[in-house]
């Protein structure tokens, strides 16, 4: 049988048509039942956008079972995730995890449960993930990194088992074991920052204590060598899992091929993440620069 999709929504119409017309764009739709968890309303705010993005949801047609939970108050996007995800998980031996502004390949599902079947018994891959970066240098069509991710992917309920919540106890096992450089990809994205930021309370991320979950727990993740997601959330308009660069600019593969391979990370793509992160970065670094001179030429040119 297909795995279940679990889509969770919040107040962006838009988004969340966008994704689902992509969804049904997959062949395996209709063998696939979809469950949908949306969160409620902000105390003080309107609830008229999460109505009309309920009222969209109740009207689905295409699945082979649609079931909604509607949050009669507002969890948060990581509280929603963490209880959603574990309470399928109960029912559920595995699922395919869906936010509200991810597009997805026509063989998104195709792929997943493909995954999902070789995979299954083999505990040291933790999850499948369908999004990868815009990366020039030729990938393999699928291979492994450690960890875990979170734009369009799939696990297994004997993986979440290893899910901590408590960032601190994450932290504090990076710290003792000195893992914060290979956490933070060679240093070139912050991960170990925006867990200490997750603690004190700075965001709310689910997506950073999966992936050091994970890690720490020397699991892997499977990638796909060209992207199958295509996020189109990074515009404002809702909350993400940490990537603030320019990684939303894909082009979507249409099918990838599943063969088993070793369980260990692929030093070829690794260096692939890094180079491309490092890249990013420095560009980050260079419009922050550029703004700032731009910010002193024109106080320079005011006083003149």
């Amino acid at each position: 049988m297909a795995a279940p999709v679990v889509l969770f929504v919040y107040n962006r119409l838009e988004h969340t048509q966008r994704t689902v017309a992509s969804l049904l764009q997959n062949s395996l739709a209709p063998e696939t039942d979809l469950i949908v968890f949306s969160d409620g309303s902000k105390p003080g705010q309107s609830a008229e956008k999460i109505e009309a993005v309920r009222n969209y949801i109740d009207g689905l047609s295409g699945f082979n079972r649609l079931t909604v939970y509607k949050r009669a108050q507002n969890m948060g996007l990581a509280e929603n995730i963490i209880q959603g995800i574990t309470q399928i998980l109960a029912e559920y031996d595995r699922v395919i995890v869906l936010e509200d502004d991810m597009l997805t390949s026509p063989g998104f599902l195709d792929y997943m449960n493909t995954a999902l079947n070789v995979y299954e018994e083999t505990h040291k891959v933790a999850s499948i993930h369908g999004y990868c970066y815009p990366i020039k240098q030729d990938l393999p069509e699928t291979f492994f990194l450690k960890g875990a991710d979170c734009w369009g992917w799939a696990t297994w309920r004997r993986a979440w088992k290893t899910f901590e919540q408590n960032g601190k106890k994450l932290l504090a096992e990076l710290d003792c074991r000195q893992l914060k450089k290979p956490f933070n990809f060679d240093n070139t994205y912050d991960y170990y920052q925006m867990l200490k930021d997750q603690i004190a309370g700075r965001n709310n991320s689910w997506a950073i204590r999966w992936h050091a979950s994970c890690f720490l727990q020397d699991l892997y993740t499977l990638y796909p060598g060209q992207s199958l997601i295509e996020n189109i959330g990074q515009d404002g308009s809702g909350t993400h899992c940490g990537h603030d660069g320019d990684y939303h600019h894909v082009s979507l593969a249409t099918n990838i091929e599943i063969k088993r391979h070793q369980v260990i990370e692929n030093p070829m793509a690794y260096q692939a993440f890094v180079d491309y992160l490092r890249h990013q970065r420095a560009g980050k670094l260079f419009r922050i620069c550029r703004r700032i001179a731009k910010v002193l030429f024109a106080c320079r040119s005011n006083k003149h």
